[in-house]
């Protein structure tokens, strides 16, 4: 981190700017914004400047800069196209150390200008480190879209009540349950139509008569790996829970974007060895709900393909614990187009089947007679320990030895790997490769389309800044 961040309250304190022009006046523009006490020096000056001075704004000195300028101050901007003006004030700031910034010469700032969200109070800084300010600014405008303007009008709302809630509650998770569920009802949207009395009002209500904090559970689908692919609600739910219970399937980079001080609990699954039985599992996410706690149960690809999400709501909805369902991007769908391999396509699949090759001991055998018939797609969840066994029991049913497959391992991750050929040669290149899980399992004509239609890791991909900004929901 080469700048830290930090909010510096400028209420009347003094801070000088150099310079007489358009970019001088942006530079005032903001630290007046932030009610500083500012002062320009230059031998000219913009006509914004002479009307801001007039109107009592700031103070012009109409001088040259000298280093008696920069006594008493707090803060320096250098905006003079005249480097020679630039190092000097550069130089004087620093060595009575104070903070200085000479407009675009990154190597001259002791702080920097980041491009800002202004939802007053709340306020969102975004910097490159002066390296890249184009593209701060482009994550500016996407912000910009996506955060509603009515938003600093509830933070300075709940800043009204924050001491009484803090009266009323005496520790931190109990305040910041109450504020989860304010911030859950409908005292935002009264906010946002301009109701604020009766936002007041029904804040009040809420403090005045709160109800006991109430236990949820929320299964969630992380998808297959790709953090960019979690839905925004799964984000969303993610940043609320108070526990987080995940498995091994949930990647590390999905993992860094839970809220920072949730309780992490693994309950992770791997072949041949569960460290937590799924009835355990179950009862622990009851037992939290029990609590009052939010939870988020966390599963790799959708909770309920192959992830037992639906044997864990069961017991959810016996017990009469509160839940919702959020499916993620299932492995299927994602390991397939980050290979390039359509599930279904006109010359070569007309089906498709989602088998797992990892089932309850003294489960029902699969209908190996309809898996094994062509023009399908078998897509196969946990089957790299059984591969033997799949790739016998499909030849013994009539599929051909030379039918096409696609081992993707880690699919949608950047250490994703796909293995390529036929179904006579499935165990072989399993062992062959030491093909790891997680894996899935392509079998069927369409794998063959991987040589042809491979995209990830291999070609540039447009980034989402080069997309226009309109197209930000």
């Amino acid at each position: 981190m080469q700048y830290l961040p930090i909010f510096t309250k400028l209420d009347d304190k003094p801070v000088l700017v150099v310079g007489g022009g358009d970019v001088a006046l942006r530079k005032c523009q903001a630290f007046l914004k932030a009610r500083a006490n500012v002062t320009v020096v230059a031998p000219d000056f913009c006509t914004e400047l002479v009307e801001l001075a007039d109107q009592g704004h700031l103070t012009l000195v109409n001088e040259y800069f000298d280093t008696h300028h920069i006594l008493g101050m707090m803060l320096i901007i250098a905006a003079t196209d005249n480097e020679v003006v630039n190092k000097a004030v550069f130089d004087a700031a620093n060595a009575q150390n104070i903070f200085v910034n000479v407009v675009d010469d990154q190597p001259k700032c002791g702080f920097i200008f980041p491009s800002i969200v202004d939802r007053d109070p709340i306020t969102i800084a975004i910097s490159s480190a002066g390296t890249a300010p184009v593209l701060a600014r482009r994550i500016r405008e996407k912000l910009e879209t996506l955060i509603p303007h009515h938003t600093g009008k509830l933070a300075k709302l709940a800043g009204d009540f924050r001491d009484q809630v803090k009266a009323r509650f005496n520790t931190f998770s109990d305040r910041r349950q109450f504020w989860e569920r304010v911030f859950d009802s409908s005292v935002v949207s009264k906010v946002q139509v301009g109701d604020e009395q009766g936002a007041q009002q029904q804040l009040n209500d809420m403090l005045t008569q709160p109800n006991a904090p109430e236990g949820e559970v929320y299964v969630v689908g992380a998808g297959p790996g790709d953090p960019e692919l979690l839905t925004i609600k799964a984000l969303q739910l993610m940043q609320q829970a108070d526990v987080v219970v995940y498995d091994y399937l949930v990647s590390d980079e999905i993992m860094d974007l839970v809220r920072r001080d949730a309780d992490l609990v693994c309950v992770g699954k791997k072949a041949g060895h569960h460290s937590v039985k799924q009835e355990d599992t179950n009862q622990m996410l009851v037992n939290f709900a029990k609590q009052g706690k939010k939870v988020c149960r966390i599963k790799g690809g959708d909770p309920f393909i192959y992830g037992r999400g639906g044997e864990e709501v069961q017991v959810l909805a016996k017990h009469g614990v509160k839940y919702q369902i959020v499916p993620g991007i299932t492995a299927a769908a994602g390991c397939s187009a980050y290979s390039g391999i359509p599930l279904t396509h006109r010359d070569h699949a007309q089906a498709i089947q989602f088998v797992t090759g990892h089932c309850k001991k003294d489960g029902q055998e699969l209908d190996w007679r309809g898996l094994a018939q062509s023009n399908q797609t078998l897509a196969v969840y946990m089957g790299v320990i059984k591969s033997p066994h799949i790739q016998a029991k499909l030849l013994e049913h009539g599929r051909a030895p030379e039918t096409p497959i696609a081992i993707v391992e880690n699919g949608t991750r950047q250490s994703q790997r796909v293995v390529r050929g036929t179904l006579g040669e499935l165990a072989a290149k399993i062992e062959q490769h030491n093909i790891q899980s997680p894996a899935l399992l392509i079998i069927g004509e369409v794998a063959a389309l991987h040589e042809e239609l491979a995209w990830f890791g291999q070609t540039e991909q447009v980034s989402s800044f080069a997309q226009p900004i309109t197209q930000v929901a």
